[in-house]
Formats: structure tokens, C-alpha cells, sequence
């Protein structure tokens, strides 16, 4: 327990930049029907399961040009 409470001011952060990563992807998902490249079916886990790199290889690879 004394290893989370030295890494928590880091790990606190990180946490909500990463769930506001995947907040801002979802939202454009669920909003715009066209992607670049696959599927919203496609997108959705990826954005929620990858984590921090899963809104990023979204943002950089799907999101269609009219966005």
C-alpha cells in the first residue's frame, strides 16, 4: 500500500487524461458515421479496451476527414 500512495500524485494524472482520451473518442464515434479506415462496431472496443493507446490509434488512424 506505501508503493500506491508515492506513485499516486503521478497515477492520478495519468488516470484522468486517459479517461478523457476515451471520453472524447467515444463521443466522436457514437457522433460522426464515417471513419477512415473500419467500423464503429470496430472502434468502440478498441478505444475502451486498449486503454490510453486505443483513443490515440483512433484519433490518428479512423477519424474520418469531415471531423
Amino acid at each position: 500500500m506505501e508503493i500506491l500512495r508515492e506513485y499516486w500524485p503521478f497515477l492520478v494524472p495519468l488516470i484522468m487524461a486517459e479517461l478523457a482520451l476515451m471520453v472524447t473518442a467515444l463521443v466522436h464515434i457514437l457522433r460522426h458515421p464515417t471513419y477512415r479506415f473500419g467500423t464503429r462496431a470496430m472502434w468502440v472496443p478498441i478505444v475502451v479496451l486498449l486503454q490510453i493507446i486505443g483513443p490515440i490509434v483512433y484519433f490518428i488512424f479512423g477519424r474520418g476527414e469531415d471531423a
